[in-house]
């Protein structure tokens, strides 16, 4: 493959219990009770003011919607590395990559600023040639445009791109845009995965970077 790009939040970080606190501290600022970590991990993977929607509930006005999104955008700044973590593999994966000089970038719905953030503070940002955040584009995830772009930017073949991400949205998006997706089953969202199956499933990093190394041959293409 010539470009692999990657889904950051259940893909190559472990961000569900810092994501699940910000979500709480703004609830807690709301006025409303804290919910189970699983529920909001199950709520991420649309950006931050779809996620802040769905966990103030329909009842909430667009007011207190946005008054809660700045809470949790600034709470969540300050404390987005108190306990996220690289997936077990991604780091020597990206490093097995990068010595092969495959492009690489990363493609989130997160806001762009605290993507680079948590990238650069757990020590990858570097292998990236490029990071897109929820509010680069005028479209989000599924919306093909960000990967377009990425294409564009790398000179890469489409034939020869791979999506990387845990949830249906990624698969979404790869299917939009014309490229291969694989899914990773430790994710946030694993189930959505069997709704809509990716090209191929890897349980670890380890196998995709495999995939993406491996001869042409070896993945149904003539050389």
């Amino acid at each position: 493959m010539d470009l692999v790009i990657f889904d950051l939040d259940g893909t190559l970080v472990d961000s569900k219990l810092d994501l699940a606190h910000s979500v709480n501290a703004a609830r807690g600022h709301m006025g409303l009770p804290p919910l189970e970590h699983a529920l909001v991990s199950s709520y991420v993977g649309n950006g931050a003011p779809v996620l802040i929607r769905r966990v103030l509930g329909v009842e909430a006005s667009e007011a207190d919607v946005q008054h809660a999104l700045e809470f949790f955008l600034a709470y969540y700044h300050e404390h987005m590395l108190d306990c996220t973590r690289l997936y077990p593999g991604v780091q020597a994966s990206l490093d097995r990559l990068r010595q092969a000089r495959v492009a690489m970038a990363v493609l989130t719905n997160k806001p762009v600023k605290i993507s680079h953030a948590i990238l650069d503070g757990l020590g990858v940002g570097s292998h990236f040639f490029r990071v897109y955040g929820g509010n680069s584009f005028e479209q989000k995830k599924p919306h093909p445009m960000g990967i377009d772009r990425l294409i564009e930017e790398a000179g890469a073949a489409r034939e020869r791109t791979l999506l990387v991400g845990d949830s249906a949205v990624d698969v979404r998006t790869a299917r939009n845009a014309n490229v291969r997706c694989a899914g990773v089953t430790y994710g946030f969202q694993p189930e959505s995965l069997a709704e809509e199956p990716p090209d191929f499933l890897a349980d670890r990093m380890e196998q995709v970077a495999d995939f993406v190394l491996a001869p042409r041959n070896d993945q149904g293409e003539s050389s």
